[in-house]
């Protein structure tokens, strides 16, 4: 998947970004000047299926929307984040997708990793929430551990 943002991203966008492409283990490039067409070409140039776009509200990162290399929308998501310093330590062959939110489970198939019942590294977690939220996206590392970088989903506006 090739991620990049929206034009004149803050630095926490951009930052979000780097920690999103490397959790998921992606390409990211800064927009810049470029159109949908371009980032297309370059998703196409880099070998990526998909690509993610990563909007802002106020300077936080506020919407990703998931495009197929067609230019198809697949998902849109309303999330907010927390962001971390630390290196996420993420092993990228083994990775797998974890959710309790069937209308998340087309996460994986973008990200294209298998979907599996449960694992015990090394895998995005979509876990169900009590409060507003529809899901909280978190990162287990090859360590076993929660990494602090984690995706609140607030809304789901494209299946």
């Amino acid at each position: 998947m090739l991620i990049s943002t929206s034009r004149k991203p803050s630095q926490k966008t951009r930052k979000f970004c780097k920690n999103f492409s490397h959790a998921t283990v992606s390409s990211y490039v800064n927009r810049g000047k470029m159109n949908m067409r371009e980032l297309l070409l370059k998703a196409l140039e880099l070998g990526e299926v998909n690509i993610a776009v990563v909007h802002e509200i106020k300077g936080n990162p506020s919407r990703i929307t998931f495009y197929s290399n067609k230019g198809e929308v697949l998902l849109v998501l309303l999330i907010n984040v927390t962001l971390t310093n630390e290196r996420l330590h993420i092993s990228p062959k083994n990775l797998t997708v974890v959710s309790e939110v069937e209308k998340l489970n087309s996460l994986a198939e973008i990200f294209t990793f298998p979907l599996v019942e449960e694992d015990n590294a090394n895998y995005i977690k979509i876990n169900k929430t009590d409060d507003d939220l529809v899901a909280k996206i978190n990162f287990i590392n090859k360590f076993e551990e929660e990494i602090p970088f984690q995706i609140n989903v607030r809304k789901v506006l494209k299946e």
